[in-house]
């Protein structure tokens, strides 16, 4: 019996299936986030034109780079983590996360030079815990990114943090675990450092597309603490917010927790606060003013009495150029490290999953991105550029940095410090830092859905390593 071949337009049409299919499996393959990932394994080292040293595995371990450890505290604090079904005032009742049966957590309240100390205990997180200190410096071990700096605390354990309150500021903190969820659904609280009491507090929050602020939803009133109050504004959602004052002018005197230099009066304009950033406003309240928060029927007013009811300005406060110039402690046209760090998107796949638009870094796709390696006391200068189409609020653990400039216009006003910027898309931002808090640093989209789907790097000092771990066999998820 004579053995029959398929027909030739099969052939041809299963070769050409193979031609096609074979690049698609590759690259789906080549997609996949290993299952147990070493921070110190990921990507590659971009040393920024400086030294370049052994990529150490076994230098300093950022477990041992605390805070005191046998100093008393000065203030302590016991959070319990838990998953339950909680009440917002003027809402009702919704299923998310608590600190202590409440969202946001309990407000940390610390003077200048405190030693800080919180012990988290999980009661029944399943998918584990952690806090991250937005905006604090910390040491690295305190810093709270699961599968980085420790491992997210399981239900029934516990973790203690200890960091000293060393400048001045407006934070928050919030969990770093499974953050895009967690986060959003309530693990997150204020924490102020001060030398005066005379503030107002105002934490905006959205539970599932319902805007809080300090976790109550619609017009919430505070009594006016003086003739001028100092308002802190903490965005802890993520996408950038609007704020603006109707019945008094006001002036910016903080960002991200450090005074601006002779700030001015402002009247008519809106400020812009981006995801995870925090803006303190100084405003007369002598009469009943009320602050906006992104517009909708959630807002804060400060006085007894009817407060003026006013819409979005359409200036808004251009920190580039607002307050006055001061000279800061290094030289930025000295930089013995310079990076970029160029976002993008790109067809593809992300951990197996198929997109149009996955987010790069300098043209890689997560894990395979760059790791920026410094020396502590390295100067380094950074040009962040945003060409992928949306707004991206990017943060830099342990270290605050000073705008130079944007879209290539000079900063001309009060020095500009940040943790976390607002990057628009087409924007080009160059920024400075001294690179002086050894460790292991996140530098990411601290739009925590980005973060999740990739948009995420490190900052690496030589000869600090990691035992950690992160991915899906560890248990360990920082986004």
């Amino acid at each position: 019996m004579k053995l029959r071949l398929p027909p030739r337009r099969v052939l041809v049409a299963l070769l050409a299936t193979i031609v096609v299919l074979t690049p698609i499996v590759f690259f789906w393959v080549r997609s996949l986030v290993p299952n147990d990932l070493s921070p110190m394994a990921m990507g590659y080292a971009d040393h920024g034109g400086g030294p370049v040293s052994e990529h150490q595995h076994h230098g300093a371990d950022v477990s041992k780079l605390t805070g005191p450890v046998d100093q008393k505290p000065d203030v302590a604090v016991e959070l319990v983590a838990r998953k339950e079904r909680f009440d917002i005032p003027g809402r009702g009742s919704f299923d998310g996360y608590t600190l202590n049966h409440t969202s946001p957590g309990p407000r940390i309240v610390a003077e200048q030079g405190d030693l800080i100390q919180v012990t988290l205990h999980n009661d029944n997180v399943a998918d584990g815990v952690t806090l991250h200190w937005h905006g604090v410096d910390v040491p690295n071990a305190e810093d709270g990114v699961a599968g980085v700096t420790q491992d997210a605390v399981r239900p029934g354990k516990s973790y203690v943090y200890r960091f000293v309150a060393k400048d001045v500021g407006t934070y928050w903190y919030h969990s770093h675990q499974i953050a895009h969820e967690q986060v959003q659904k309530g693990f997150y609280g204020v924490l102020i450092v001060r030398p005066a009491p005379d503030d107002v507090i105002a934490a905006v929050h959205t539970y599932d597309k319902i805007r809080t602020v300090n976790g109550e939803y619609g017009e919430r009133r505070v009594k006016a603490p003086g003739p001028t109050a100092r308002v802190r504004l903490i965005n802890t959602d993520n996408g950038p917010m609007a704020i603006w004052v109707d019945g008094a002018s006001y002036k910016v005197v903080a960002v991200d927790g450090t005074d601006v230099n002779a700030p001015t009066e402002v009247s008519g304009k809106k400020v812009l606060v981006t995801a995870g950033g925090r803006v303190d406003l100084e405003i007369r309240t002598d009469k009943p003013v009320r602050i906006g928060l992104g517009g909708g029927p959630t807002t804060l007013v400060i006085g007894d009495g009817d407060a003026p009811t006013g819409t979005e300005p359409r200036d808004r406060v251009d920190l580039l150029t607002y307050g006055s110039p001061k000279a800061i402690a290094f030289d930025p046209a000295k930089a013995t490290r310079v990076f970029r760090y160029d976002i993008g998107r790109r067809i593809g796949f992300f951990d197996g999953k198929p997109g149009l638009r996955w987010w790069t870094i300098n043209g890689h796709q997560y894990p395979d991105v760059p790791m920026f390696v410094v020396d502590e006391g390295d100067i380094v200068r950074m040009t962040i550029k945003n060409t992928s189409g949306q707004v991206h609020p990017m943060h830099l653990h342990g270290h605050h940095l000073v705008i130079l400039s944007r879209d290539g216009v000079k900063a001309t006003g009060s020095p500009w410090w940040t943790d976390s910027l607002n990057v628009e898309d087409k924007e080009t931002y160059e920024v400075a830092f001294v690179a002086d808090n050894p460790g292991i640093w996140m530098d990411h989209c601290h739009n925590l859905p980005h973060a999740s789907q990739g948009l995420i790097t490190h900052l690496m000092y030589n000869g600090v390593s990691t035992n950690f771990h992160l991915g899906g066999g560890t248990g360990n998820h920082p986004e």
